[in-house]
């Protein structure tokens, strides 16, 4: 057999909750003759969610690969449990395992957007377009109920800033009525990321992500309310996905995108093992396969950090992918993903107590 489904009721990505590399003990899962823990008996996992009590809310950075130099992530953790996702090593800093911990106990940032208005609030603050969801997903299932992004975008609307938000999910359609009069200033952009079309895989792969066919209705959305849309096609497993790189960017045509960029698998840190362990448990007959294709396009190794070539491989594979997105995106019409986003308009919002203007 193939692919093998998903244990009922388990719905999540990692297949074991292996320590991260900075802790002084390991553990390992072992049948002991009394049941172990993927017992069809057992329930699964269960998500629990705890405040963090950050002090900044800006991520800042300076690589050469990415197109922001500040960030934010209203969540650690991220309860989509994309197998593949490379955000995952963070949680061993926190002394939590890269693998079930990582979407099972998160992080929320209740006070994120006092935080990003209190930073847009300092002397001197220079405005530059903030990236959401460059880390963890800032749709996420618990952001239902928690609505920290939501604040977020209303504190960035205030203060007309821009904002470039990547998804996997369709609830970023929620905020339309935010993110449509931002994008008629030239203030918001939105893209959404769709790694299969087949609602098995993507469920199997990105087991609490919106199915494949809310992302595109969600494009439809915000393309309807004027916002600017993408479509990221990432990431492109070799021998997975990589086949279907053009029927995503048809079908997200389809829905109203204008733009698409693609991104080739990354595994860093311990996502490499998790990444490999699930490919044995959901995927034995391919996992050989899709491990040396990836191999191939990271020079010999399941990763290649290094600046240039970590987002979209090397040699004739990763080659030949580029080519394939270049024909696509031309066929279709579509531009890189790369709209500019005005900053002149930043200005502090009026509060209540302010002296108003005589002219």
């Amino acid at each position: 057999m193939d692919d093998i489904p998903l244990r009922t009721g388990a719905h999540r990505g990692a297949v074991s909750n292996a320590v991260g590399r900075f802790e002084a003990q390991e553990r390992e899962a072992f049948d002991d003759g009394w049941g172990s823990a993927w017992d069809e008996d057992l329930p699964p996992p269960r998500t629990t969610v705890q405040d963090d009590s950050t002090r900044s809310i800006l991520a800042r950075n300076d690589s050469p690969d990415l197109p922001f130099d500040r960030s934010i992530n209203p969540y650690r953790g991220c309860e989509h449990g994309c197998i593949y996702c490379f955000a995952r090593p963070t949680h061993a800093f926190l002394g939590l395992s890269p693998g079930l911990d990582f979407e099972t106990r998160l992080f929320a940032k209740p006070d994120a957007p006092a935080l990003l208005d209190k930073e847009l609030s300092r002397k001197g603050y220079v405005c530059r377009p903030i990236a959401i969801g460059t880390n963890t997903d800032p749709y996420q299932p618990v952001e239902r109920q928690r609505r920290i992004m939501r604040g977020v975008l209303e504190v960035l609307a205030a203060w007309k800033h821009p904002v470039a938000i990547t998804t996997k999910s369709g609830l970023v359609a929620r905020d339309a009525d935010i993110l449509g009069p931002m994008a008629a200033q030239g203030l918001a952009s939105v893209a959404l990321s769709v790694t299969t079309l087949d609602r098995d895989l993507a469920r199997s792969l990105e087991p609490r992500a919106s199915p494949p066919l809310a992302r595109l209705k969600a494009l439809r959305a915000l393309a309807d309310a004027g916002v600017p849309v993408a479509v990221m096609v990432a990431p492109v497993i070799p021998g997975l996905t990589d086949h279907e790189l053009e029927s995503i960017l048809e079908a997200a045509h389809d829905h109203g995108a204008r733009a698409a960029e693609f991104i080739v698998l990354r595994l860093p840190g311990e996502v490499a093992d998790l990444f490999a362990e699930w490919l044995e448990a959901r995927h034995p007959r391919r996992a050989g396969k899709v491990l040396s294709l990836v191999r191939q396009i990271r020079g010999g190794a399941l990763y290649d950090s290094r600046f240039g070539d970590r987002m979209s491989g090397q040699g004739p594979l990763a080659q030949v992918l580029a080519q394939r997105f270049a024909g696509a995106t031309r066929r279709l019409g579509m531009t890189p993903a790369r709209w500019t986003l005005r900053n002149d308009l930043f200005s502090r919002p009026p509060r209540a107590g302010d002296q108003m203007a005589l002219f």
